[in-house]
């Protein structure tokens, strides 16, 4: 199935092996639990597997954080997302959504860059991601190194902002030092093992007074991209949060549907995929 399989053990040895193989058909893996499957449904016997799961390089490996944010290396699984107590405290959405990615058994092995590079429009660590307008970290063969916003990593429904010669290093996320209200919320046809039919992914900073001061609203599995609903954020800034109308929450609902662009599948219709985004966005206003 994979003709062949290099396990770059520092990061030298990765740029120097994607230099190395530019002429060729390479892939990247980390967990695999992607990757296995799309290799399962096309063989490629031509195919190069650049194999990460040995290498040793904290800016690939570890969460970090500095007075202004926290760092996440690429090839931190979603288990250790669910694991730090920083991240868990400072960014809720992005601890409910690495704890509702997949199965238990999955998650001790997805990774996030994994997650973001597979460009699924249901990626759920992407989503909240997204809407904490996370910074993404790249690095070329030649070493060189550049930062885009996570929003402008995806192009198309698996397609990313990547070239040939580069691989995601990591993932920035700025914080603030004010009380955050933050979620993430994932609506599929069953509890548990199941890519979403809609999520949304929320994160905003209150004053003293209890209003908004930022706000990060994102939508999964409505687009071809996950989407960064800037109509709908921008709506909340300077509300307070405790008293936000009926009429103002419907108004919230429909600027979240002004960013999605859903079609019809197996999972769901592209009618029941706008039904459910209006009501769980209306919903969420609702209960702050």
């Amino acid at each position: 199935m994979i003709a062949n399989v290099i396990s770059p053990e520092t990061t030298e040895e990765l740029l120097a092996t994607i230099d190395d193989n530019m002429d060729k058909e390479f892939r990247f893996g980390a967990g695999y639990t992607d990757l296995l499957v799309e290799l399962k449904k096309q063989p490629n016997n031509e195919i190069i597997v650049i194999n990460l799961a040995y290498l040793e390089d904290d800016e690939f490996t570890y969460i970090s954080k500095s007075d202004s944010g926290i760092r996440i290396g690429a090839l931190v699984t979603a288990k250790e997302i669910i694991s730090n107590k920083e991240l868990q405290k400072e960014f809720p959405v992005l601890y409910e959504a690495a704890n509702k990615h997949a199965s238990r058994q999955i998650r001790q092995v997805a990774t996030v860059g994994g997650n973001i590079c597979t460009a699924s429009p249901a990626g759920d660590i992407a989503c909240a991601l997204v809407a904490l307008e996370a910074q993404c970290e790249i690095i070329s063969s030649k070493g060189k190194v550049r930062n885009i916003p996570i929003n402008r990593f995806f192009v198309d429904v698996r397609k990313t902002n990547l070239e040939k010669d580069e691989i995601l290093r990591s993932i920035f996320i700025h914080s603030r030092n004010e009380k955050v209200y933050s979620a993430f919320i994932k609506v599929g046809t069953r509890r548990s093992m199941e890519c979403s039919v809609v999520s949304l992914a929320y994160h905003c900073y209150l004053d003293r007074d209890g209003k908004i001061v930022q706000a990060g609203i994102a939508i999964g599995s409505v687009a071809p991209t996950i989407r960064f609903a800037h109509s709908a954020s921008d709506f909340l800034v300077g509300k307070k949060i405790t008293s936000i109308s009926k009429s103002e929450s419907e108004e919230f609902a429909k600027k979240v549907l002004e960013s999605a662009s859903p079609i019809s599948d197996i999972r769901a219709s592209a009618w029941y995929r706008k039904e459910v985004l209006y009501n769980i966005s209306k919903s969420l206003v609702n209960q702050f």
